[in-house]
């Protein structure tokens, strides 16, 4: 197949579900043509390398310029900030004469909310079209069932506020959107579920699908080497609500327990661009939690810790911290939220732990068992 590929982000390896369905469909023999913006020099570095493997690439640089005017046009439209925030017209009008070139293409896939405006301006081009192309939507979650949940459970009083402010636009926003496609993917079927409830879809009439996130184990791997003693990490990208708070839930109220028996237990937070109030747990409690901030690569980290942790309060989605520290052979506590949409054995596969106590339970159970 030809395939449009647009996404409101570079493909670079840390934005793992895009990086891998690209990789995966370009392996299979498709045809791929990347439309997306790009912001600072790493992400324009991998748009080259991407070229230079042989793939077209339709790119913008997204500006804070423009960044600011989505955001102030989005607000005063009515559209969500997340619908608005990564559009870029010039974008929108190289990628209408790419679509309209022979032979064209046999499907146009987007990715995010973010990526969805871009779409809907090309899916209204193509209806003029004499060949159109299937157009797909990869909503990945179900953005209304997240902010449903952060707006309860954010620590961070101003998430709680831009949610709950967001939450109404997200609704109809999302219900009219996943309307507007022939197909609609998402991660997880309690995602499924949550955006056909969104939608009104009645059962058996809906066009939402579930494609899981995998896990690159030519990538994580197991490393047979020692590991660092009684030495737990936490990992995701650190400027998102949901793993901010996390990160506060562990070291504010599991940790506590686990050091009363296990003094010199160290945390390593990693992940790109924590919040003051991340930076500010790993100054509180240092030199046991250490916050790295963005790391090149994750798997020296996942490799070499005792225990990995997702301790997720609320959340959409399939977490794949998860999984990337099972490929690398890494024991894993997990909340329920955080395993939901794997069909992982508990117990024999993962651990699950919610309250604190049962959590920091869980972590002295596997720091004294080094089998």
């Amino acid at each position: 197949m030809n395939i449009l590929y647009v996404s409101p982000y570079p493909p670079i390896l840390i934005r793992a579900r895009t990086h891998n369905i690209i990789r995966h469909l370009r392996r299979k023999g498709h045809a791929l043509t990347l439309a997306t913006v790009w912001q600072g020099h790493q992400e324009a570095q991998a748009l080259e390398e991407l070229r230079a493997s042989g793939m077209p690439v339709i790119a913008a640089p997204l500006r804070r310029v423009q960044v600011a005017r989505n955001v102030l046009g989005a607000v005063a439209s009515g559209l969500p900030i997340q619908a608005r925030y990564c559009w870029q017209p010039a974008l929108v009008h190289a990628t209408l004469q790419a679509l309209r070139a022979a032979p064209g293409f046999d499907v146009v896939h987007s990715e995010h909310m973010r990526g969805a405006e871009h779409a809907l301006s090309l899916r209204a081009a193509a209806a003029k079209l004499s060949r159109r192309p299937v157009f797909v939507w990869d909503s990945v979650d179900c953005i209304t069932m997240l902010f449903e949940q952060a707006a309860r459970q954010s620590r961070n009083w101003i998430s709680r506020l831009i949610t709950r402010w967001e939450l109404p636009s997200t609704r109809r926003y999302e219900k009219r959107v996943a309307r507007q496609f022939d197909r609609v993917l998402v991660v997880s079927e309690r995602d499924q579920a949550a955006l056909e409830r969104v939608a009104g879809y009645q059962a058996g009439e809906s066009p939402i699908r579930v494609v899981p996130n995998g896990v690159d184990t030519e990538y994580f791997t197991p490393n047979f080497g020692p590991r660092q003693p009684a030495t737990i990490i936490f990992t995701g990208k650190m400027s998102y609500h949901a793993n901010a708070t996390a990160a506060a839930y562990l070291v504010e109220q599991i940790m506590p327990l686990v050091w009363a028996q296990w003094p010199e237990a160290q945390v390593i937070i990693a992940g790109s661009s924590p919040t003051r109030a991340v930076v500010a747990l790993g100054q509180s409690q240092a030199p046991r939690v250490q916050v790295t901030g963005y790391v090149p690569d994750l798997r020296p980290y996942l490799q070499s810790a005792t225990v990995a942790v997702a301790p997720i309060t609320y959340g959409a989605g399939m977490q794949n911290k998860v999984v990337e520290a099972m490929a690398c052979g890494t024991p894993v506590i997990a909340s329920p939220r955080a395993v939901s949409a794997l069909n992982a054995q508990v117990g024999e596969e993962v651990l699950v732990a919610e309250a604190p106590a049962e959590f920091a339970q869980a972590l002295l159970r596997l720091l004294k068992d080094e089998a």
